[in-house]
């Protein structure tokens, strides 16, 4: 019996990134908003006018990380500090691993489909603009 598995297309993308820029600017905190597929891979990036250059990375970096691990940065940030139990977590995944907040997967069906990573504020303003991205969807 085929089934369906719910897939992220890039016209999602483009509307996580177009409602995560809004908040963004209602705001004023230019970011970095990027999007990944299932398997972790880039799908849409945006670096707003202004955004920090470092923020780049960072922002690509929390979407692979709430994809890798199917759990909001800011959560496994929380789990990951000195004495919990993904204390060291960052080095793994050849760095790649992020451990605060702006990262959060996409679940459609039930399913996590991908993940919307932003980086350019503080740690609330980037999960609050991912989360103004993830309620386009």
């Amino acid at each position: 019996m085929p089934s369906t598995i719910p897939t992220l297309t890039l016209e999602d993308a483009r509307r996580l990134i177009t409602a995560a820029e809004t908040k963004a600017e209602a705001i004023g905190q230019p970011m970095c908003i990027a999007v990944v597929d299932a398997g972790g891979n880039l799908l849409a990036f945006e670096r707003m006018t202004n955004a920090w250059i470092g923020s780049i990375d960072i922002a690509q970096k929390k979407a692979f990380t709430s994809r890798a691990f199917d759990i909001t940065t800011k959560d496994l940030g929380a789990n990951s500090q000195s004495g919990d139990q993904f204390f060291g977590i960052h080095a793994s995944n050849g760095g790649r691993i992020m451990i605060f907040a702006g990262g959060l997967p996409i679940v459609m069906e039930g399913k996590v489909i991908g993940a919307i990573g932003v980086s350019g504020g503080s740690g609330e303003q980037d999960h609050a603009v991912a989360e103004a991205g993830l309620a386009r969807l």
